[in-house]
């Protein structure tokens, strides 16, 4: 919890200004549909004219036909209403393209930034998910993205509206009557600074809701996920005060917030208001007595007047809120666009890529073939702000041998197989495929000839047999079901109503964990891989199927070359090379009947599983 408090705050702090660097990222998505853009910025600037017209036409109405009475005004009223009418039909023309255009813009936005994050993350290398929690990259996806792209459609480019709103009332104000006009801008200073203040405590308030309700959240996840251990460790009074601390914060909060909003919209329209009272008593007067400003107006012109006092506020009240709306996405837009910054820490080089291709332009045309020969050269390896997983560490491993790693947790079993895979690199040493540094060639050059089959198995959702093909697209139906029969999965496959067309739901939740692992093995076979990686592929597995499973691994793994990470140590008896991993380095290697014989790790390990498991079966 206090990590993920830290988390918070620190996202806090960044989104305290407004980074107009990172906003200006997000507006470059934006100026991708520039005629779009601009036309909903010409749209904007032009129902800001029509707005300004408005009081023009009253004061043409006042003056020209109320003041001259029935019998000289009553021939311009047809006229008139035809001028009203049509500012009516293109403000309304310009309203429809602005909502037109702004609902395609957001969307567009929506769709080029879901594609470039969906394409960053297929580019990215292990160790960003293992830095970065799913469900952060599921908010960036799923909430981040819509939000921006929604206040950049029709927040952003709706200030040229208010730009256009107070630019033209402050002409118009000036042009009829520019002494009474200066009076009425003195108050919008002082309208500024109110307006500033409010929005930053308002904006304050806000980040403690937030946060608040961040912890809420989590609150209520731990107390469902973890309900058994509340009970069991009688928790539920000391939970339910825990619980009732942060909600009386976020209430607070909420509070406040609220309080300082009811507060700020009537001072802003008391503000407005007194304006409109300075401009009234001001023009009034000078109506009665044109000596008092040294100018002359009409009752026309005091209407239009303050019409424009009047809209004057009202930009301002929207520009205000706009900044804040901005400064409370500023988080959003900051996990976007570093999800869109983000650095691969596995890159191939620009020779390799214009010879090989990447991972959406592959070139199989220039493909060597991989026969599966791996050499590790005094390979040592770290992750990130981490001590040392393997130093100096070297293997050499022939095409088609099964090698099986065994060691405690920790040790550097799943590290090795990692590197074998180039989810990760080398800090230093060199890994060789056919005795060629794996850097120069693709990452999909080798991961395309690369079977993993991991201890808990993803499949997605669909049925059986969409995913043992997704393991290659183009089987054929005949194919799908040979590599079904290869690893014994076509008994159970074939019992189900539908079949291979049975859904599996999502993450394949409608079965079971040894039938989702047989359909994963079933997945690799298809694809035919030259190098196959099994990461305690049988640990989560009852017995019975773990049998069905390693009656298959003998005929699967023929002429492959094959990493075997095990915790039961009756799966790799058969293996050509056991090797026993302790501290990143290879203490113990040879086969079953030698490494038994040499009386080490490995033969105190085995015998211990052994008997435990004897017993568990006597006492079954």
């Amino acid at each position: 919890m206090e990590e993920f408090d830290s988390d918070i705050l620190l996202e806090e702090e960044k989104s305290k200004k407004i980074d107009w660097k990172l906003w200006k990222t997000l507006f470059k998505y934006a100026w991708r549909h520039k005629f779009m853009f601009v036309l909903i910025c010409v749209f904007n600037v032009f129902v800001a004219l029509g707005d300004i017209i408005y009081p023009q036409l009253t004061r043409y109405a006042i003056d020209n036909i109320i003041a001259n009475g029935a019998a000289e005004g009553t021939g311009k009223i047809i006229p008139f209403a035809f001028m009203y009418f049509a500012v009516i039909v293109f403000q309304f023309l310009c309203v429809i393209g602005f909502i037109l255009f702004c609902g395609r813009l957001e969307f567009r936005m929506s769709y080029d930034l879901r594609q470039d994050s969906f394409k960053k993350l297929q580019q990215l290398s292990f160790s960003y998910y293992d830095k970065t929690a799913a469900g952060h990259i599921m908010a960036n996806m799923v909430s981040d993205i819509p939000r921006l792209s929604e206040m950049v459609a029709w927040s952003a480019t709706g200030i040229f509206w208010i730009v256009g709103m107070i630019v033209f009332s402050v002409v118009m104000l000036i042009a009829m009557n520019w002494k009474l006009g200066l009076i009425v801008l003195m108050i919008m200073p002082v309208l500024t600074a109110v307006s500033v203040y409010f929005q930053r405590r308002i904006l304050a308030q806000q980040r403690i809701v937030r946060k608040q309700n961040s912890k809420i959240t989590g609150a209520f996840n731990e107390g469902i996920m973890g309900a058994v251990t509340t009970k069991t460790l009688v928790r539920e009074e000391r939970n339910f005060e825990e619980f009732k601390h942060e909600a009386t914060t976020m209430k607070r909060a909420s509070i406040k917030s609220a309080a300082l909003s009811a507060m700020f919209t009537p001072i802003v329209m008391t503000l407005g208001s007194l304006a409109t009272a300075i401009a009234l008593y001001a023009g009034g007067r000078t109506v009665i007595a044109p000596t008092i400003l040294g100018t002359t107006m009409t009752i026309g012109v005091l209407s239009s007047f303050l019409s424009y006092t009047t809209s004057l506020f009202d930009p301002l009240m929207d520009l205000a809120g706009i900044l804040a709306e901005m400064q409370s996405a500023q988080a959003c837009a900051e996990r976007v666009i570093s999800l869109l910054n983000a650095k691969s820490d596995i890159v191939d080089t620009h020779d390799v890529i214009e010879k090989y291709g990447d991972c959406f332009a592959p070139k199989r045309e220039n493909w060597e073939e991989l026969l599966g020969d791996v050499d590790f050269c005094d390979v040592s390896f770290a992750y990130k702000e981490g001590e040392k997983v393997l130093k100096d560490f070297n293997l050499s491993v022939k095409r088609g041998e099964k090698i099986a790693l065994v060691g405690e947790t920790g040790a550097g079993k799943s590290t090795i197989v990692n590197l074998v895979c180039r989810f990760y690199e080398p800090t230093a040493g060199r890994i060789l495929i056919d005795g060629t540094d794996y850097r120069e060639r693709s990452q999909l050059w080798l991961q395309d000839r690369l079977g993993y089959v991991l201890q808990s198995p993803h499949l997605f959702s669909g049925s059986i047999r969409d995913n043992i093909r997704y393991g290659r697209k183009d089987a054929t139906d005949d194919e799908v079901v040979a590599a079904a029969k290869l690893v014994h999965a076509d008994e159970f496959i074939s019992g189900l109503e539908k079949g291979y067309d049975t859904e599996v739901g999502e993450g394949g939740a409608r079965l079971s964990t040894g039938q989702k692992q047989l359909i994963s093995f079933a997945r690799v076979i298809l694809a035919d891989p030259r190098i196959f990686v099994l990461d305690e592929a049988t640990s989560s597995i009852d017995t019975e199927t773990e049998a069905l499973i390693q009656s298959a691994i003998g005929e699967v793994l023929k002429n492959r070359t094959s990493f075997i990470v095990a915790h039961r140590l009756s799966t790799i008896r058969s293996a050509d090379r056991i090797l026993v991993i302790r501290g990143g380095r290879i203490t113990e290697m040879g086969t079953h009947r030698e490494l038994m014989k040499l009386g080490g790790y490995y033969h105190d390990l085995y015998t211990t599983q052994f008997a435990n498991n004897s017993t568990e079966k006597l006492l079954a």
